[in-house]
Order: structure tokens, then C-alpha cells, then sequence
């Protein structure tokens, strides 16, 4: 019979074949899913994850809608070396989009060049100080980051909420629950003319670059590391606790807070209730995917920015639900977390009475 055998150390083979066995999976999992929902298998296939790539406007939108999860994911994959568990992303995203947001009404028509850079310093500046709350909650007062980044989304989400419905609410906006549109000065320049492609692609490119040098080509990150593989280790070699959850959370929150700017600034040009897309939460699944890894997290954004806009195609050929890109999503974080386990272990047959 077939039984699991712990490994004598985990299969770096499989730590990177994991998640292509999750995308196969996957992509049989939604022919499955297809057939089982009364459609063609192949023509849903086709329209799920051939159209979202068939021309160059719908490639520049695979990569716009990419953006904001690479920024998310490569914040959050430096805490997460560290074992420090920032879900809050999307309340972070949201406060970076706010303060962009308020950086581009008070400088209202203005065409100064300096606007633009000051949105993306508030952008990072707001999503960092979401995130001080519960980097300063667990090391003041030993509170679960978990919990306190989880509940500040739904805080943030009130937060928006207040503002558009409130103080920032459109007089000209036939009521709707959004912002004056910005001024041109403050929308981030298009880098691929007839598209909506947008210089937040740039950065986020750079900011995985920057990920990249600061988790395997600085000693910050060396010290991150290893409070992440052995705890005990990192206190016997004096690395401060205290300054790898600060240092965890406030770049990850900087890096959401980017992505919230990029939205406002980009596609929207204005702030709406609507602004997050769970796109926090979706960085959560394309870290793991990615292995904690700037080149994985390039792949994996592109893999998630795939079935989003999958899911707005099958909305609109397929007569499905919106959300049966959240099936997608669902099946292949399950198929991860099930590959996972042959990092650690292996299958044997064993005989029978052996």
C-alpha cells in the first residue's frame, strides 16, 4: 500500500515543480469545472486562457492588471521569509490609495511635475503607517499580526468608504460614491500608445528588482532569512525580533501602498468604494506560488492577472458568475497546498504485513 515517508530534508526539486503541478492541476480542474457548469470544456479553456492573451491591447492588459499584484506579493514575500505573516494587504493598498489620492485634490489643476512623485512617496508613506499598527500592536504588546492586519482591512474599507460617500465625494458625480477626476499632472504617463499601460509596470518591475537585491544581496535581508528558516538560530546571533517584524511589516505595507497609489493614478484616475479588487489578498496566494521569490512572483502575478481577466471573459461569452475566477484562484491555492506536502514527504509502497 502507498504511504507517506518524511524526507531526510525537503526536495528543493519539488519545492520548485510544486506549483507547475498546482497550474496543471489546475487547468484540468477547470475542465472539470466547465463541463460540470454545462459548458464546452474547450471553448470555456479558450476563453478563459487564450483570449486574455490574443492581441497586444489584451497583453497590456494582462500586465496592467499584473501590476499591482507584483507590488503586493514582493512586499509581503520579505515578512514572509521572516515568518511574519502580513495579511493586510488590502487595507494597506487602500491607505496608499487614499493618500495619493489626497495628494492629487489638494494640488487640484496644478501642472507642476512635483506632483507625481509626491503621490507615489504618500502612496508608500500611507501603506507604511497601516502597516505600523500591528508591527507596533506585536512588538509592544505581543498582539497577533495575523488578526490586527486582517481587521484593519475591513477598517480601511470604512475608511474609503467615508471619504467618497463624505468629504471627497464629487459634487459634479450624479452621486456616485467617488472623487473629482485628477488633473493630468497627477495620472502616471501610458508607456504603450492605444493601450491603458501605464508607467506603474515600470515600478513594478523595478520594486521586484529591488526585492530581489534586498532578500539574497543584503545583510538586512540575510538576518530575515534566517529568523525565518531557524528562529532559534537569528536570537543566538543577536538579530532583533523586534526589527525584523518591523522591517517585514513596513515594507510590505510601503509596497501595497505603491500598488494603491498606481491604481488611482492609473486606470481610475480617481478614488472610488470601489478601488479594492482583492488584490492584497490574491498577493497572499501569488507569493506562495512565486516560492517567496521575485522571478517566481514575476510568473505567478502574470498567472493571477490570467484568471481575473479570465473570469471577466467567462462573464462575458460564457454567460458565468464573475466569480468563478475566485474558483480558479481557490483550486489552485488547494492543488499548492497539497503539492507542498512532497517537499517534506514522498510516497513509498510498502507490502502488506511488511
Amino acid at each position: 500500500m502507498l504511504e507517506l515517508e518524511a524526507r531526510a530534508e525537503p526536495s528543493r526539486l519539488m519545492s520548485w515543480a510544486s506549483p507547475l503541478l498546482a497550474v496543471a492541476l489546475m487547468l484540468v480542474g477547470g475542465l472539470v469545472v466547465f463541463a460540470a457548469l454545462g459548458k464546452d470544456p474547450v471553448e470555456g479553456f479558450r476563453v478563459f486562457f487564450l483570449n486574455p492573451v490574443k492581441d497586444l491591447y489584451a497583453l497590456s492588459e494582462l500586465l496592467l492588471k499584473a501590476t499591482p499584484l507584483m507590488l503586493c506579493a514582493i512586499g509581503l514575500a520579505i515578512g514572509f521569509r521572516a515568518n511574519v505573516w502580513n495579511i493586510g494587504a488590502e487595507g494597506q493598498f487602500m491607505l496608499g490609495a487614499v493618500a495619493a489620492t489626497g495628494v492629487a485634490l489638494y494640488f487640484g489643476d496644478s501642472e507642476s511635475a512635483l506632483v507625481l512623485p509626491a503621490m507615489v512617496l504618500a502612496g508608500a508613506a500611507g501603506g507604511a503607517a497601516w502597516a505600523a499598527i500591528p508591527a507596533l500592536l506585536r512588538t509592544r504588546f505581543n498582539a497577533n499580526e495575523i488578526l490586527v492586519s486582517l481587521m484593519l482591512v475591513y477598517v480601511a474599507q470604512l475608511f474609503v468608504s467615508w471619504l467618497v460617500f463624505g468629504p471627497w465625494k464629487d459634487p459634479d458625480g450624479f452621486n456616485f460614491p467617488q472623487t473629482r477626476m485628477f488633473a493630468e499632472a497627477a495620472t502616471l504617463p501610458i508607456v504603450i500608445e492605444g493601450t491603458r499601460l501605464h508607467f506603474g509596470f515600470a515600478i513594478a518591475l523595478a520594486a521586484l528588482v529591488a526585492g530581489y537585491a534586498f532578500m539574497n544581496r543584503s545583510h538586512a535581508g540575510f538576518r530575515m532569512r534566517v529568523a525565518g528558516v531557524a528562529a532559534d538560530a537569528a536570537r543566538y546571533a543577536g538579530f532583533s525580533a523586534a526589527r525584523m517584524i518591523w522591517l517585514g511589516l513596513l515594507l510590505g505595507g510601503a509596497a501595497a501602498g505603491l500598488a494603491g497609489m498606481g491604481e488611482v493614478a492609473g486606470p481610475m484616475g480617481q478614488l472610488t468604494d470601489k478601488v479594492a479588487s482583492g488584490y492584497g489578498f490574491a498577493a497572499i496566494i501569488v507569493a506562495f506560488v512565486g516560492r517567496l521569490n521575485a522571478l517566481g512572483i514575476l510568473l505567478a502575478s502574470l498567472l493571477m492577472a490570467l484568471l481575473y481577466i479570465g473570469g471577466e471573459q467567462a462573464q462575458q461569452y460564457l454567460n458565468l458568475p464573475n466569480s468563478i475566477s475566485m474558483v480558479f484562484q481557490g483550486m489552485l491555492l488547494f492543488f499548492l497546498l497539497g503539492a507542498d506536502v512532497f517537499i517534506h514527504y514522498r510516497l513509498r509502497l510498502r507490502r502488506r504485513g511488511a
